[in-house]
């Protein structure tokens, strides 16, 4: 069992679970060390491990940058990802299962990234963000294609209030007949966020409906920010 593994089941699921069904978000215990959340920061110059890079301003989506990873990924990306998808696919399935959807994922991480590839969904999806004073991140969701997974997990690679300061990361829930809901959230050094990537269920007098929600970063007020996005499907 490698250590990223271990740390991942470390995890209390059943608080995730609660806190997921509450808010729409939730976090996890620590995930990457201070060396290994470094050595992913240090990649971030060589473009050689990226398949492309978006300027977040020329395409509106904010200020600041980021870059997909290309196969292979680092050691604790593939790592992390693998360890992940067993916690999160039950939440998964009870969420369609409210929502009266079915629920297409298998048991095996790999099975379902070779539904994404046969759908044509093959591009890579994970993520390296980096955000220096002024830069932010408008509120989107990261769909990619038909297939989706409905969780994805964001992981901090620097020390709030020491690398950066700002750079809150924010949820946004439309909820039906009622007003929306904005969360914003400090993801300490090497801790995960787990949050939904469309919508998640939300119960009322009349049963389960879909809430819809998109997540963002607010505005670093200093220093530089860096983070992983961990998506659990591919891009077509």
């Amino acid at each position: 069992m490698t250590s990223w593994q271990q740390r991942v089941d470390a995890t209390d699921w059943s608080r995730v679970g609660d806190e997921l069904d509450t808010t729409g978000c939730a976090l996890t215990g620590p995930l990457l060390t201070p060396s290994d959340a470094a050595d992913i920061v240090a990649l971030y110059p060589d473009e050689s491990r990226f398949r492309s890079t978006i300027d977040m301003g020329r395409y509106r989506f904010g200020e600041g940058q980021y870059r997909y990873f290309r196969q292979p990924y680092p050691p604790a990306v593939t790592a992390l990802k693998q360890a992940l998808y067993p916690h999160l696919l039950p939440i998964a399935r009870t969420w369609w299962a409210r929502l009266g959807r079915e629920a297409p994922w298998p048991d095996d991480f790999g099975d379902w990234l070779r539904m994404c590839h046969a759908a044509g969904q093959t591009k890579t999806t994970a993520i390296l963000l980096e955000y220096g004073a002024g830069d932010w991140n408008a509120l989107h969701r990261d769909l990619y294609g038909d297939l989706i997974f409905p969780l994805q997990v964001v992981v901090n690679l620097t020390e709030p209030e020491v690398d950066y300061t700002g750079g809150e990361f924010l949820l946004y829930e439309q909820r039906a007949r009622a007003q929306s809901r904005g969360t914003a959230i400090v993801i300490p050094h090497g801790h995960g966020l787990v949050f939904t990537t469309r919508d998640r269920p939300a119960k009322s007098v009349r049963g389960w409906s879909a809430a819809a929600i998109r997540h963002g970063v607010s505005t670093v007020r200093s220093g530089t920010r860096y983070t992983l996005g961990l998506v659990f499907h591919d891009a077509a």
